[in-house]
């Protein structure tokens, strides 16, 4: 950070305007894209470091320059930060994980009798285009589907290539009445209804266009119209006796029908919305998006985003909204999701744009605590989390972020090798009371539950003394005889001590009592900072979001979790003790009876004065005290 004084002075001629800023690298590469309100106050507070985000530290001391491009409004400065952060990647934004193109369905708009296709392409003139698809067999059924509800060309097709040739030379459509020379079999898809046939005749430029018209609205999501119009034309036919035009509508009817019965849940008919779902774990973000029209999840995406990074939810959520719909077709009424950014109006402004709506509707972004959105919220929030669990399967990204891990411990702490085996130990009481203490084991950076151990404390205080506590855990748990014992593993590579120097002062003093010299690091709650022997200057501090700082936040939770279990067990049994104590008639026989026969002493409290006397060995009277005994408690 040795230029934060040089960019602090030079922020003094930073205006107080909307407006996007890039911070830069040494070698002029740009690190960073924000946007701001005020442009001046909002930067200083990176170089003052008064922004809590993980990140910024890090940002702050690869910055050397910056520089910055006023707007004339913050709707403004939201499209630009968009385009900058498109333009640049910058490594502290967040991003998609890969760069992969997504599938769409593209109608060829500009022909004169436009086709369909399935497409990857970057986007051409004369295209019209729907999705983005993460899925490619749903976009390939969904062409498939399309073509069945309302016949129309597909792009492929031999006769209709040769169609568009002989128009973009200047010639003119086949007509039904062509012969000689000029006479065209209709394609094969054609014959079987997929096609309207405009190869041989069968349909003119306008009627085509009609066709064109309605696949455009079904695949924007309006479909249930289909169905009325269809019955309609259906029930004309078969009055005409036109028993095979009325066939053709029954089965483009039960196609639609077919995607509705697809959909298990019941949503409202007017459901129109954009649910999505986010499931993060370290720097790495599962995204799950429902699109929902008329009530029929139509659309299910999934994303990766990760940049090795902690990037702030709000971050997260507005750079995906800005990617994502830079590219969609379809713009919902509402975008449904867990929580609401901070630019939550200024993404709504960006959308209602993209929505364009003749009637002048709005885009909404809500966050539902209860109703069939909610429900629709937690659907895309558990399947974000199986897309995370895919993806890290697939990729292996467990072993390697382990891996990394393990040796960024090495290299912090100054170890002599990987610490393969590391242990850590948490005190839990209460005011001295119900005292225990957890040792749990990670072995090759995971898990190993068949070493946990869990210690009651025998030392006896008025008070909490963390100091002496964990000075009494370590001294049984690495005297000779448990250090020779099997049972409690081999000697580990790391010691870690939940706590700061007090506690670190306690392991190093006990360890040596012992006459072991095992590499010991304290870790501090509120800044997840390491203390060790060797620095005196000051504590280690993992870099923000780094595989070695999550693999040692995870081992001290899991010490805790498992500390405080055993303690509530504790503390549950001697309330059971001291409740049960007090019944006359209720001996240490007829207590274990009663505990055996309902399981816990929740159970027991929620037994009638019938199942407590039906139990063998405890009579009546006994069960009558014992049930106004608990009564009292209820």
């Amino acid at each position: 950070m040795d230029n934060l004084p040089s960019i602090r002075e030079q922020l003094k001629a930073v205006p107080q305007q909307p407006g996007v800023y890039l911070w830069k690298g040494a070698d002029g590469e740009v690190l960073y894209v924000g946007k701001a309100r005020q442009l001046r106050s909002r930067m200083r507070q990176y170089v003052t470091l008064q922004d809590s985000r993980e990140m910024i530290p890090r940002l702050m001391a690869a910055a050397a320059s910056f520089d910055y491009l006023v707007t004339g409004s913050e709707h403004e400065s939201l499209i630009l930060e968009k385009n900058l952060i498109n333009q640049y990647r910058p490594p502290f934004n967040v991003d998609f994980k890969d760069d992969k193109s997504y599938p769409f369905i593209a109608l060829t708009i500009g022909d004169v009798f436009p086709s369909i296709k399935y497409t990857r392409e970057k986007p051409q003139p004369g295209t019209r285009y729907f999705g983005p698809y993460t899925d490619s067999r749903a976009a390939h059924l969904m062409v498939d589907v399309a073509r069945r509800v309302v016949p129309i060309c597909q792009s492929r097709c031999v006769e209709w290539k040769r169609l568009k040739r002989r128009l973009d030379a200047g010639g003119e459509p086949p007509s039904a009445t062509s012969n000689g020379a000029d006479a065209v079999h209709p394609c094969f898809d054609a014959h079987v209804g997929l096609g309207p046939g405009p190869c041989s005749g069968g349909c003119s430029p306008e009627q085509y266009a009609e066709n064109v018209r309605q696949v455009s609205h079904f695949l924007n999501g309006n479909r249930r119209e289909f169905i009325a119009a269809l019955e309609e034309e259906m029930q004309a036919a078969a009055a005409d006796l036109d028993f095979e035009r009325a066939a053709r509508c029954k089965a483009r009817i039960d196609t639609i029908r077919s995607l509705e019965d697809r959909q298990h849940v019941q949503l409202s008919p007017s459901l129109n919305a954009d649910v999505l779902g986010f499931f993060r774990e370290e720097t790495i973000t599962g995204v799950q998006l429902l699109a929902v029209r008329e009530g029929i999840v139509q659309v299910s995406n999934e994303f990766v985003l990760d940049k090795g990074l902690d990037v702030p939810d709000d971050d997260l959520i507005d750079t995906f909204i800005l990617r994502y719909y830079e590219q969609a077709t379809s713009i919902p009424r509402s975008l449904v999701l867990a929580s609401l950014p901070e630019d939550a109006p200024l993404l709504e402004q960006w959308l209602t744009e993209k929505l364009a709506s003749k009637h002048g509707a709005r885009v909404r972004l809500v966050s539902p605590q209860r109703g069939e959105r909610h429900e629709l919220l937690q659907l895309a929030e558990r399947n974000a989390r199986h897309t995370l669990l895919r993806y890290k399967v697939r990729t292996r990204y467990d072993d390697e972020r382990t891996n990394l891990a393990l040796l960024q411990l090495e290299s912090a702490l100054a170890l002599d090798k990987a610490p393969l085996r590391i242990e850590c130990f948490d005190v839990s009481t209460i005011h001295g009371r119900h005292s225990v203490a957890s040792m749990v084991v990670f072995t090759a950076g995971r898990p190993d539950k068949s070493q946990y151990r869990r210690f009651k404390i025998r030392l006896e205080s008025e008070e909490a003394n963390d100091f002496a506590m964990m000075s009494e855990v370590l001294s049984r748990r690495y005297a000779p005889e448990r250090m020779a014992d099997e049972r409690f593993g081999s000697r580990p590579d790391l010691l870690i001590v939940d706590g700061g120097k007090p506690q670190l002062t306690a392991a190093l003093q006990q360890l040596g009592n012992l006459g072991l010299d095992i590499p010991v690091a304290g870790l501090a709650k509120a800044d997840e900072e390491l203390f060790v022997p060797w620095d005196s200057t000051g504590p280690v501090v993992l870099p923000s979001g780094s595989a070695g700082l999550y693999l040692v936040k995870q081992i001290r939770d899991e010490a805790h979790r498992f500390a405080i279990t055993f303690h509530r067990q504790l503390r549950d049994k001697a309330m059971t003790a001291s409740i049960l104590d007090d019944i006359n008639g209720l001996g240490p026989k007829r207590k274990k009876i009663l505990l055996k026969a309902f399981g816990s002493l929740k159970r027991l409290r929620q037994a009638t004065l019938d199942d407590i006397a039906a139990v063998s060995g405890i009579p009546k009277q006994v069960a009558e005290e014992v049930f106004a005994v608990l009564a009292k408690i209820n």
